[in-house]
C-alpha cells in the first residue's frame, strides 16, 4: 500500500479512536478536565517510553528540534485545553463548527511554511465536507464571544500542531514526538489538576479513564504516523470523519437520536473525502503512467 494511503487509512482510524475517546469523556463529565488530561498523558507517555526503550529511540529528540519540539507542544496543549474550556461554556453546535475549521488552517500553514501544493479539488471538497460539519452542528452563534474566540484560537492551534507534525517527517521520531507531547501535557495538567480539586475515581471511574487513555493515546500515535505519511494539506480533510463517527457512536453508546440533517451533512463530508481521494488517486495513477513510460521506450 502507498505511503499516502496508508496516512489517509491512520487518520480515519484516528479520528474513530479521538470519537471513542469523546464519548468516554461525556460519560465521567464528573472527573475534572485536567485530571482526565493527566491520565491520558500519562498513558501516552508509557506507551512512548516503552516502544522507545524497545528500539533505542531518543526520548526527547535532536537538539536542533527541541524548540520546534516544544512549540508542538504548546500549540497542542493549548488547543486542547481551549476546547475542553469552550465546549464548557458554549453551545455545543457553535463550539464543534469552529473546531472543525481546522484543516483549512492546516491546508493554508502547509502552503506557507511546508511549500505544498494546493490540489484543485482541495478547496472544493473542504467547503463541502465543512458544509457537512454545519449541518450537523447546526450553530446558532448565540454564545458568549470569549469561549467561541477560544475554540477558533484551538482550531488555528491545531492547524499549527498538526503542520509541524508534518513538518518533522524523516526528522523526528514519531514515538519521539508522541513522548515530548505526552511529558510536557503531564507536566503542565499536573498543578492545574491538583488546583482544581483532585477527585479519587471509583472503578467506573478507573474504566472509563483506561478507556479514554488508550483511545486517546493510539489516536494520537495514529495522526502523528499520518501527518509523517502524506501532505499535511491533502490529508487533513479526513479529520472531518470523525464526524460520521461521533453520530454514530452517540446513536450506539448514548441513545442519541439521528437527525435527517445530520445524516445529510455526514454525507457532504463522505462526498469531500471520497472526491479528495479518488482525485489524488488518479494523479497517483497517472504520474506512475509517466514515470514508466521513459523505461519502456527505452526497452
Amino acid at each position: 500500500m502507498p505511503q499516502k494511503q496508508k496516512g489517509i487509512l491512520l487518520m480515519i482510524l484516528s479520528a474513530f479512536l479521538l470519537s471513542v475517546m469523546s464519548v468516554a469523556i461525556r460519560c465521567i463529565n464528573e472527573i475534572p478536565v485536567m485530571e482526565q488530561m493527566f491520565f491520558r498523558n500519562l498513558f501516552n507517555a508509557l506507551v512512548a517510553w516503552v516502544i522507545l526503550r524497545k528500539t533505542g529511540g531518543s526520548f526527547f529528540g535532536p537538539r536542533r528540534y527541541q524548540l520546534l519540539l516544544f512549540l508542538r507542544s504548546v500549540f497542542g496543549f493549548f488547543a486542547v485545553s481551549a476546547s475542553f474550556y469552550a465546549s464548557g461554556h458554549a453551545n455545543q453546535g457553535d463550539v464543534a463548527i469552529l473546531l472543525k475549521t481546522s484543516p483549512f488552517w492546516v491546508t493554508i500553514l502547509a502552503m506557507v511554511f511546508l511549500k505544498e501544493k494546493l490540489l484543485p479539488v482541495q478547496i472544493p471538497a473542504l467547503i463541502l465536507a465543512f458544509a457537512g460539519a454545519v449541518l450537523v452542528a447546526r450553530p446558532g452563534f448565540n454564545s458568549n464571544v470569549l469561549p467561541l474566540l477560544m475554540a477558533f484560537l484551538s482550531a488555528v492551534a491545531t492547524g499549527v500542531a498538526y503542520t509541524l507534525l508534518s513538518y518533522f517527517k524523516g526528522k523526528v521520531d514519531t514515538m519521539t514526538i508522541t513522548m515530548y507531547f505526552s511529558t510536557f501535557c503531564m507536566l503542565a495538567a499536573f498543578p492545574l489538576m491538583l488546583f482544581n480539586g483532585f477527585i479519587l475515581p471509583d472503578l467506573r471511574q478507573w474504566l472509563f479513564l483506561l478507556l479514554i487513555s488508550a483511545s486517546g493515546s493510539f489516536g494520537l500515535i495514529l495522526v502523528t504516523y499520518a501527518y509523517q505519511m502524506a501532505p499535511a494539506a491533502e490529508i487533513s480533510i479526513y479529520d472531518y470523519s470523525g464526524i460520521l463517527f461521533s453520530i454514530l457512536l452517540g446513536w450506539a453508546a448514548l441513545g442519541e437520536q439521528i437527525p435527517a440533517t445530520s445524516l445529510l451533512g455526514g454525507a457532504l463530508v463522505t462526498g469531500g473525502s471520497v472526491m479528495v481521494y479518488l482525485y489524488t488517486n488518479r494523479r497517483s495513477r497517472e504520474s506512475a503512467a509517466q514515470h514508466n513510460a521513459p523505461s519502456e521506450k527505452a526497452e
